[in-house]
């Protein structure tokens, strides 16, 4: 997205002692070095590919699912098309960061084509949050992606007033943690319409209500004209609650149980971005589950980089990084989600987070952030 994109110019300019971050000539040299490696040329064949198959990847599952029929088989059917909406998710995210189109406005429809009349999520809605926690992952009172209303990433969170039988769900809030994301699918649906419907400024609001009507209304009569009504909620109840699953599994291993970052705290881009993210190890059958989310840290450096990029890209970011002394993170898929779900129940608990970013511990003057986020970073807790 531009904004993400002028988030990270910005930062490589940095600023001094007075109150401007330090410059960013680490981060400049890592740029030239993957531009130099091709890593950030547009792959028109492998995205074209995709976006042709949506439609008829589209057709096919609704005309299966209209042969098949009344049958509770369905529920199977159910989970193909929450796959399927996922998958078509990571597209629109990938056209959302400027990844397939050179143009900024055909990226920009792309998105919309998809998220809002394939997925049914708004893209404006989704913009809007997003672009800010890539400019600020893990800062508190920042990033959204921290600030939940059914889960607590601070202790401040899990001291907020709240009725008692939710405080009792945040104190064992990693039990819960899957099960909730059940009820995401269903979220995302709700926050989408709130957003166009909202006295918010959103460009093209008129073709976002438009794809959310058909998408959202044309879904729900399908599946009733083909299913009796017992049935029909059963299926919307599977094919929600997997996809919201499935998206929740594919983010939430990337940046929860990282570092936090003091609301006041000075980071170059580079630090801000690779020590509050967390790669997951895996193959290319994990690349293609998690839309290449797995590979969060060259995502946040370079936000742009195609895809297919990501896994080729990474070893030179990771070998950079520790040249300078950068943590770079990398964990497996399991072990990530251990982390993730420790991590919450301690906070649910009230303890410490044992996460907190190592610059709200030293204090430091603003003049002296960049060095400590250099140095002194590397000491933090680790999972």
């Amino acid at each position: 997205m531009d904004a993400i994109e002028s988030g990270a110019a910005t930062a490589a300019h940095g600023t001094s002692s007075q109150g401007r971050e330090p410059p960013n000539s680490d981060f400049t040299a890592l740029a030239q070095a993957v531009r130099a490696g091709g890593w950030m040329r547009r792959r028109y064949g492998y995205y074209w590919t995709k976006l042709s198959a949506v439609p008829l990847l589209f057709a096919a599952a609704i005309a299966g699912f209209v042969l098949i029929g009344d049958t509770w088989w369905q529920l199977g059917t159910a989970a193909v098309f929450a796959v399927f909406f996922t998958q078509v998710a990571f597209l629109g995210h990938d056209a959302a960061h400027r990844q397939i189109f050179r143009s900024g406005r055909a990226n920009d429809w792309t998105s919309l084509l998809l998220g809002g009349l394939v997925v049914g999520m708004s893209y404006g809605w989704w913009q809007h949050k997003h672009t800010r926690h890539h400019a600020n992952p893990n800062r508190i009172g920042s990033d959204p992606d921290i600030d939940l209303p059914v889960v607590a990433f601070t202790p401040e969170q899990a001291k907020r007033p709240r009725p008692r039988a939710f405080r009792w769900l945040v104190a064992h809030q990693g039990v819960f943690f899957f099960p909730i994301l059940l009820l995401e699918g269903l979220s995302l649906h709700a926050s989408s319409v709130h957003r166009v419907f909202a006295r918010e400024r959103l460009t093209r609001r008129p073709a976002e209500i438009s794809f959310l009507a058909v998408r959202i209304l044309g879904w729900i009569a399908l599946v009733f004209l083909v299913l009796p009504p017992g049935k029909a909620g059963a299926f919307l109840g599977v094919q929600l609650g997997l996809f919201g699953l499935y998206m929740g599994l594919s983010f939430a291993p990337n940046h929860k149980g990282m570092p936090l970052v003091p609301a006041g705290a000075k980071l170059d881009f580079l630090h801000r971005q690779v020590l509050m993210s967390r790669n997951i190890r895996g193959g290319r059958a994990l690349d293609t589950a998690m839309g290449g989310l797995n590979y969060q840290i060259e995502h946040h450096l370079f936000p742009s980089m195609p895809r297919p990029h990501l896994r080729r890209a990474a070893p030179l970011i990771a070998d950079y990084c520790r040249e300078l002394g950068v943590p770079y993170t990398v964990t497996g898929l399991r072990e990530s989600y251990g982390i993730v779900l420790r991590y919450i129940n301690r906070v649910g608990l009230g303890e410490r987070d044992p996460f907190d970013c190592p610059l709200l511990e030293l204090r430091a003057a603003p003049g002296e952030l960049h060095r400590i986020g250099a140095g002194a970073a590397s000491a933090a807790p680790r999972p």
